[in-house]
């Protein structure tokens, strides 16, 4: 997303989508540099398996848990986080994602929203997902290569976020997120089990919080 830090203007393209292919080192680094790493949360974690709750107030302590947010992405090596991912119980993720032609995307988005695709837009790409609150856990799932979020900014402006390829499952996986769903809620149960098998016998390359 490239935003107007004066006027808060965003800008978008022809179709009405953020452009957020712009400056993104730049803007994630700034992000990083406001920010203070958290540990993340691990499946079972109450906060991870509940809706989370809409934001409604777009102040600075929003801006800080964002810029927290990018800084603990950074230290996992992820490429999507949700708010609920650093035990916070609200609507927002952080994006800092390729596409399958390589072009980088980075943004914000609060009280994501998947719009529905028409049935003919509806190609399935059966890759495999991971996700940072399963470490070291993959499995294969078959999402749309295609997504369009729509939601808010950071300053609570309107805004719709597109992706195809692997920033399309980026999306669609963290909007999961804030509605109380892991990608491994998707997989048959022999499959989430062996997920939980792998997330088991592996160790986690970043902080993780315990579950109790």
């Amino acid at each position: 997303m490239s935003q107007q830090e004066t006027d808060g203007r965003i800008d978008v393209d022809d179709e009405g989508f953020v452009v957020d292919t712009e400056d993104c080192e730049e803007r994630e680094a700034a992000y990083r540099a406001r920010g203070t790493s958290r540990p993340i949360t691990v499946v079972g974690n109450p906060v991870l398996h509940k809706e989370c709750k809409d934001v409604t107030a777009f102040d600075d302590e929003l801006a800080q848990l964002i810029d927290d947010m990018f800084a603990s992405q950074k230290t996992a090596e992820g490429v999507g986080l949700a708010a609920n991912q650093i035990g916070v119980d609200l609507k927002v993720f952080v994006y800092d994602c390729p596409d399958d032609d390589g072009k980088r995307h980075t943004g914000v988005v609060c009280n994501p929203v998947l719009e529905e695709l028409a049935p003919e837009m509806r190609v399935l790409d059966d890759s495999n997902e991971g996700c940072l609150s399963v470490p070291t856990a993959y499995a294969s799932l078959a999402r749309p290569d295609y997504a369009v979020v729509r939601g808010q900014d950071a300053r609570g402006n309107p805004i719709r976020v597109k992706g195809t390829g692997y920033f399309a499952r980026c999306l669609q996986h963290e909007t999961d997120h804030l509605y109380g769903y892991l990608y491994i809620d998707r997989l048959s149960k022999r499959e989430r089990k062996d997920a939980l098998r792998q997330m088991e016998e592996g160790t986690p390359r970043y902080e993780t919080v315990p579950n109790s």
